[in-house]
């Protein structure tokens, strides 16, 4: 479940154009000027970027102690938690007004889900998590094994990731509904990632990485629906369609 520097700075711009703004905003002001905020796999910070010079205190817990060190080295005055995620029983919430988390939940199993839920129920904290990805992808031109590869790399989204089978392209769906029977008010909003000519190396990037899953999955012609998308990354838009939810405790806040 591992990530390298480089795919999350590639990755980056576009995250952070591509958030609902209505929820972001929403949890900049849950957090306020003060608050600790706990941010789930965190890899290098992004979602402390992505809130902007607000003054909260970041609490960055991920199992990955190398991409920790740049979130720290990026946000000298954050804590440092190197954690197994696993372990929601155990996470820091000392202090924390608000947990984030940034393209995560599409890699977790509902047990995990459901396990956050209820403990952020019980200390009555909000959760904002951006950018889980939701099972859509299109592209112009389009190519007769879009829909197959689309296909297959849903299916490899739902595999174990480490911890159990992964929500993958129901997470949003999952977690919204989880964290409303667990009495809070969840929040919705899109956040596409739009690809053109401006992000070709993410564009091309991804590309492999969905036909690799895809080939993973049992499509046979995945290499082949790669390489014809790649000859032509530059001329082509896409989409990647993600989903942002922000949930809120029932009455907090009025």
């Amino acid at each position: 479940m591992g990530f390298s520097p480089d795919w999350l700075a590639l990755r980056e711009p576009v995250d952070h154009a591509s958030r609902d703004a209505s929820l972001l905003a929403q949890a900049v002001a849950c957090a306020g000027s003060t608050a600790t905020v706990v941010d789930l796999g965190s890899g290098t910070g992004s979602t402390a970027r992505a809130f902007g010079d607000t003054g909260c205190k970041w609490r960055f817990v991920d199992g990955d102690a190398a991409l920790l060190d740049i979130a720290l080295a990026r946000h000298p005055g954050a804590e440092r938690v190197v954690f197994d995620l696993r372990d929601i029983d155990q996470l820091p919430l000392d202090g924390v007004r608000l947990v984030t988390a940034s393209a995560l939940l599409d890699l977790m199993p509902l047990e995990w889900v459901t396990a956050l839920a209820q403990r952020l129920q019980d200390a009555g904290i909000p959760f904002y998590a951006a950018l889980n990805y939701n099972g859509q992808m299109r592209w112009l031109p389009r190519h007769a094994a879009d829909a197959d590869v689309t296909d297959a790399f849903n299916a490899h989204q739902r595999t174990d990731k480490g911890i159990g089978p992964a929500l993958g392209p129901t997470s949003a769906d999952v977690a919204a509904e989880v964290f409303v029977k667990h009495g809070f008010d969840v929040h919705r909003g899109d956040s596409p990632w739009r690809l053109n000519g401006a992000t070709v190396q993410l564009h091309d990037e991804l590309l492999s990485g969905i036909g690799e899953a895809a080939a993973e999955a049992g499509f046979a012609q995945a290499q082949a629906w790669v390489a014809d998308r790649r000859a032509n990354v530059a001329e082509t838009v896409g989409y990647i369609g993600h989903t942002d939810i922000f949930a809120v405790p029932h009455g907090m806040g009025e």
